[in-house]
Parts: C-alpha cells; structure tokens; sequence
C-alpha cells in the first residue's frame, strides 16, 4: 500500500472544523507507571509541558472552540488544571469519577454535551506535529458527511514512533478503510487517536464500559469508515521511556 495513494485529491485546509472535540482524558495510565503514581497520565509532562496542554495547543490551531474532556482518575487534579490553563476554549467536563466507561462508553455519555454535529475526538495523550499544514483543518477538509461515519487520522506504521503494535488498518486507494489486522501479520497504517465522527454512530450501545471500536466495525461493515494519512510527525507517548525517545525527536524536528 502506498501511503501517497490515498492523498490523491489534496484537501483545502481552509475548510469548516467541527465546534467541539471530545478529549479522552479518563484513562488510569496503567502503562505509564510509576509517573502515574501522583498525577494522571495527561498531565505528564513531555518537552516542557503536559500533554493535555500539548492536545489543547493543537485544538486551538485547529479553531476548535468547545472541548468534552471526561475525567476519572485523579480527577480532580485534571478538573483544575484545565480551569487554571484553559481560557480560550469553552471546557465541559464528562465525569466518569463513579466508573471509568471506555472510549465508547465514554462518548455515549457525553453524547449530549457534544450535540448533534460531526465531533472532533482526540486522546489525552496524544502527540503529534503537524506537516505542511494544520493537521486538524486537513482532516476536516476531508470530512465528507454524505459518505462518511468515520474518519480516522491514521500514520504509516514505518512513521509511527514508540508504537508498540503492529498496526491497525488496510486503506484503500480512496482511502476507505477496508479492513483490520489480522493476527500475526501487520497493517500498514496505524490509528493516531485523533478523528471525526458522527452522532449518526452513537446508537445501540451496550450497558456499561466499552471501546470505540463497536463504532468502528459498524462504519466499516457499511463502507463509511476512512482513514486519512498524517504528514507530520506522530508519537506515542504511553510508557515511560517513550517520552525521552519522544524528546529527542523532537529536538531533531
């Protein structure tokens, strides 16, 4: 698969982004142990700031106004850095202190802050610099609502620092994501933790905690689930010793 294929229409990055992201910032940070001991995994700090202050750096490039951001662990710690830190965009908070429900179960319970319009959802920890362009304004020039349920931001697995998978999707020419990986065997493009979505998938959902991935096998059954390729830089940042790897990439960017 060549990665260049599913660029083949260039997106006008001057297009119309969506008004609320859902940040995912519920997460225990099991793999970012010890660190996580004190303080919850977005508010680690990496090349001189959080995380969660990276993500927002991001949203606001982006021209997101409002941020969803669910809270779990050490909640309160995460509740007031953002009303110490974030001014500029309007900031609702998901409480799932009583039971931490997933990504997907996390977005069903705040689907009535998000409202009724493609959402932007991006995870706490993630990382990533953009390329030629706002890598935010490029994946919502590619949002077709006609067509799409779900657009994944994805990196080819070549690119994707710290990852410790073997990717996630199979792109087709147009982009349309056509399957996942297989059992021992790796995918070429690996998904960044950024992507658009629509309330459409918000429906029939299980009681209790579960993974976005039901949104997605449903979007990919009906073809409505693409994959967008990132032309930056992009890091997973899940484990203590991928945040020095981070860095040091980082200063060489």
């Amino acid at each position: 698969m060549n990665a260049k294929r599913t660029l083949s229409i260039r997106p006008d990055p001057g297009g119309a982004v969506p008004e609320t992201a859902m940040v995912m910032a519920a997460g225990i940070g099991k793999r970012m142990r010890p660190l996580t001991a004190t303080r919850p995994k977005p508010l680690i700090p990496v090349a001189g700031q959080a995380l969660l202050d990276h993500v927002f750096d991001r949203l606001r490039a982006g021209g997101i106004k409002r941020a969803v951001v669910n809270v779990h662990y050490l909640a309160d710690a995460l509740e007031a850095h953002l009303r110490a830190r974030v001014k500029d965009i309007e900031v609702i908070v998901s409480d799932e202190r009583d039971t931490l429900m997933e990504t997907g179960g996390g977005i069903v319970k705040a689907r009535e802050m998000i409202g009724d319009k493609p959402f932007l959802v991006v995870n706490a920890d993630n990382l990533w610099v953009d390329g030629p362009a706002d890598t935010i304004k490029l994946l919502a020039s590619r949002w077709d609502d006609a067509t799409m349920d779900a657009l994944l931001l994805v990196v080819p697995y070549a690119r994707a620092h710290n990852h410790p998978g073997r990717g996630d999707f199979h792109l087709d020419a147009q982009g349309k994501i056509t399957g996942r990986r297989k059992p021992g065997r790796v995918a070429p493009f690996v998904y960044t933790g950024v992507q658009i979505l629509s309330p459409r998938v918000i429906r029939d959902w299980p009681e209790g905690p579960f993974s976005t991935n039901l949104f997605w096998v449903r979007s990919i059954e009906d073809g409505r689930a693409y994959g967008f390729v990132h032309q930056g830089l992009w890091f997973d940042v899940g484990s203590p010793p991928a945040i020095a790897k981070t860095e040091a990439l980082l200063i060489d960017a």
